[in-house]
């Protein structure tokens, strides 16, 4: 399934009839649902094309390298940092030819998870789910024809966590991201 979703966004990349591409960067304000969590900064970076579906409809697929996690309170420089490759594809509203609107879902694929504390530092992939899902909301403007800024928060919809504890919450990652875009072409 997994390989199935990276292939199609793949594929979106590749259509010929994309009168975008375009690259973007930003930071992450990064969270997870556990109590004893607090916010992290981290960074996302990556690629998309734009792909218009009517005059003021487009879908929008993403790769990007996704630094997420949070740290953990009272506990100093403790953090939780969960790196991953993300796949948005999210389905733009144009309310002017500037300003966007945006929805859609994120597939994320976990490719390291790491503790960190007092200088040490522990692998935790074996504890974390490899696959990640987000549904996205956000906005945008277009500055000129190439240059725009965007925000957009990411609410995780699937649990972390590998273990299995009885009577326990779901543990479920949430970013806001604020960035740049640079468009080639139209």
């Amino acid at each position: 399934m997994k390989k199935l979703i990276f292939t199609a966004a793949i594929a979106i990349f590749g259509l010929s009839n994309a009168q975008t591409f375009g690259l973007k960067a930003g930071a992450n304000v990064s969270s997870v649902s556990a109590d004893e969590s607090k916010a992290k900064f981290g960074f996302y970076a990556g690629a998309f094309v734009n792909v218009p579906i009517a005059e003021i409809f487009s879908l929008q697929p993403e790769v990007l390298y996704n630094a997420k996690g949070a740290k953990y309170e009272d506990a100093g420089d403790a953090k939780m940092n969960l790196d991953y490759i993300s796949v948005p594809v999210m389905f733009q509203y144009n309310a002017t030819p500037q300003f966007y609107l945006e929805a859609g879902p994120e597939f994320s694929f976990l490719i390291s998870a790491k503790d960190k504390w007092d200088g040490e530092s522990d692998d935790i992939k074996d504890f974390v789910k490899s696959f990640d899902l987000g549904i996205g909301l956000g906005a945008g403007y277009n500055f000129t024809s190439n240059f725009g800024a965007n925000i957009r928060y990411v609410a995780g919809v699937t649990d972390l966590t590998k273990l299995d504890i009885e009577n326990s919450d779901a543990i479920r990652n949430g970013v806001f991201q604020f960035g740049l875009t640079y468009k080639f072409g139209k």
